[in-house]
């Protein structure tokens, strides 16, 4: 039968206009066109079960635009994001007073799930630690067991005042002494065999969720859940991805194992005691044992980074490591009797999660990306296995069963949504043009692109600037000539520099030159505290600079003139021994594309874009974006970088630069 247009009754969207509407007017805002046009969209993507990426500029007021509708429709919607700041806005500030002001018009209910690791677990915490021999072990004396009774004197209180036993809520740690108090998802006994199920967070907060119409959770849980196939979240009709443009380094985060030689030592020791008893014979545990020394030997000949073909003597190591993992869980057999072992449930567990990576890396697919991360810091070697790609199992696993409303202020790259939509198994030949007619071929599936805009006028706030006088970066770091273009910035701003690096060194080398240069700034560099402090300090003294890398491009809004100048050092592309990046980059290639855009320049775009963002984040900033690398004015993908970022004013010249940061900083000492 051929495929004939199919036209829809438009939905009818003015309640979502108009409980959006009382929301605003009860939380004292005002009423923004991209707000609304995007809280109609996403309520007709829902209705019509058709896929939608929204661009949605910083100040448009995103998550009520999705949080209405979410509420409003008739079946349970999961928001999901990538970062626990973001997790924390929503369930903390958002939803509780879109829930006060309007919460009589819509289905109120909502709950917050997370990986079972993140909760507090009352079997650990008062039945003990296992040891490396299994036997359940007190606090150990110390600093270390100080901070550990903290941790589970909180988690107790939690218990008595009904609290969630979420590890952002608990007293500051970190991730050694939270492996004291909880457990992952191997390691947990299970409801029905644990004495403490009644009381148990994660159990809680799963019982919660079922009883909920909106779930909030972050991309990683979703990955688990709706790609990999393991239940942890009750079913859904739509899901929100907020933070679009990071899902899938999340996703591929999600699906990624790692295997050193101790992961498997320790798995062989726990077992030990359980399996020991085989007649004077090696018992599964010695024979796991064996098999973490082969596997060291393999991986002292193995150099670092991506592994495109495994030598003999690692392949074989790898399958010993899995027969012997296999042997070893199941010599465990069934557990008799009423009393539950919690040390013999978690050593059960370790062989099993030894015996389920081996496998995968013994299988040797082409899907996956293998290579080994070098010993550093004390730190093991670690084999690493990651997907090739992930939108494959986006399509198949998630946007085949489910609708789903990708949102960010950065979803279009190079001008357009087909990258990102690509990326996420969307194909660009399956969009639909708003007001055509559509054909609904078997398998497609249709979705819509949308930019919202944004409230900031970019073309009158901000100023492009590329340095295109300078030389283009080379390997050996930050040379005089933008050592001296990044002082003669900063000291015509006063301070007020946020300045993002493409390596630690960069970075540390940049803050040097300006103590050294202009003493009566203060400068902060990443590493020299925890990120609040520095942040804190940042936003206290308009005369301070503070230079980063990564978490700082994404992760910081200091709107006001604390922020007048973002400093970029260099385009940020991937490094050439990126083995995930590199291995996708090649596969680009040979599939007849061009790895380099599809790859590398995306990586960059995706971001420069961010990095640009930390400048504008009210209507009142102003302030310079500064690229100290030529070639976004020179290379032929300048173009595909430049579209992708907001649409300020461009210019190469210096002099009108340091002009335009001058009157600035005079404006605001005023």
């Amino acid at each position: 039968m051929p495929d004939v247009p199919v036209e829809k009754e438009p939905h009818d969207t003015s309640r979502v206009t108009e409980v959006l509407g009382a929301a605003v007017t009860a939380l004292g805002g005002q009423e923004r066109a991209g707000q609304v046009q995007m809280a109609q969209a996403v309520s007709t993507a829902m209705h019509d079960g058709r896929h939608l990426l929204v661009q949605a500029g910083t100040g448009t007021g995103k998550s009520l635009a999705y949080l209405v509708p979410s509420l409003l429709h008739g079946q349970r919607v999961v928001v999901a994001t990538a970062t626990l700041a973001l997790q924390h806005q929503l369930v903390e500030r958002d939803i509780p007073r879109l829930v006060e002001a309007v919460g009589d018009r819509l289905d109120a209910s909502y709950a917050v799930l997370k990986g079972r690791s993140n909760y507090a677990c009352l079997h650990r915490i008062r039945e003990g630690v296992p040891d490396d021999q299994g036997v359940l072990v007190d606090v150990p004396e110390g600093t270390m067991g100080a901070e550990v009774l903290k941790l589970r004197a909180w988690a107790e209180e939690e218990v008595e005042n009904g609290g969630t036993g979420e590890r952002d809520n608990a007293p500051r740690h970190n991730d050694r002494l939270w492996r004291q108090v909880s457990v992952n998802h191997r390691e947990c006994l299970g409801a029905a065999r644990c004495a403490f199920a009644a009381e148990c967070f994660a159990e809680r907060a799963k019982e919660k969720a079922h009883k909920s119409h909106l779930i909030v959770t972050n991309h990683s849980l979703l990955a688990i859940d709706a790609i990999e196939g393991v239940p942890m979240i009750p079913d859904y009709d739509v899901v929100v991805i907020d933070e679009a443009h990071e899902l899938t380094a999340r996703v591929t985060q999600a699906a990624t194992d790692e295997l050193a030689v101790n992961d498997v030592e320790r798995a062989a020791r726990r077992a030990n005691k359980y399996v020991a008893d085989r007649g004077g014979a090696n018992s599964p545990a010695d024979d796991l044992a064996d098999a973490a020394d082969a596997l060291a030997d393999a991986l002292a000949m193995t150099p670092p980074g991506r592994i495109d073909q495994r030598t003999d003597q690692l392949s074989d190591a790898l399958v010993l490591v899995r027969d012997a993992a296999r042997a070893l869980a199941s010599a465990f057999g069934k557990e008799e009797g009423g009393d539950v072992d919690a040390a013999r449930t978690q050593a059960k567990g370790m062989a099993q999660e030894v015996f389920a990576t081996a496998e995968r890396m013994a299988a040797g697919k082409d899907s996956d990306v293998m290579w080994l991360n070098e010993a550093r810091d004390r730190i093991p070697a670690r084999l690493a296995i990651a997907p090739l790609q992930v939108w494959g199992q986006m399509r198949d696993r998630l946007l085949t069963d489910k609708t789903v409303v990708f949102t960010s202020a950065t979803l279009m790259l190079g001008g357009d949504f087909n990258t990102v939509a690509g990326s996420v198994g969307l194909k660009p030949s399956e969009r639909i043009d708003t007001g055509a007619p559509e054909v609904e071929a078997e398998g497609a599936l249709p979705w819509q692109g949308l930019d919202v805009g944004s409230p900031f006028d970019y073309g009158r706030q901000g100023i492009l600037y590329v340095a295109r006088h300078l030389p283009p970066p080379g390997r050996d770091g930050l040379g005089k000539a933008q050592l001296d273009e990044i002082v003669e910035l900063i000291d015509a701003a006063e301070g007020r520099t946020l300045g993002l690096f493409s390596s630690r060194r960069a970075a540390e080398t940049a803050a040097e030159a300006v103590r050294e240069r202009l003493p009566h700034l203060t400068t902060l560099a990443q590493g020299e505290a925890q990120l609040p402090e520095l942040a804190r300090q940042f936003v206290e003294d308009p005369h301070t600079i503070l230079f980063g890398t990564l978490s700082l491009w994404q992760g910081l809004d200091v709107p006001g003139e604390t922020c007048q100048l973002v400093l970029i050092d260099r385009i940020p592309f991937p490094r050439p021994d990126d083995p995930l990046m590199s291995a996708r980059q090649r596969a680009a290639d040979k599939a007849g594309g061009n790895g380099f855009m599809q790859v590398a320049a995306t990586h960059a775009a995706l971001l420069l874009a961010q990095g640009a963002g930390r400048l504008i984040r009210t209507t009142t900033d102003r302030g310079v974006v500064a690229v100290l690398d030529p070639r976004l004015a020179t290379a032929r993908y300048g173009g595909f970088l430049k579209a992708s970022l907001p649409p300020m004013w461009t210019t190469t010249d210096p002099q009108v630069v340091r002009k335009a940061l001058t009157r600035l900083a005079g404006g605001s000492g005023q």
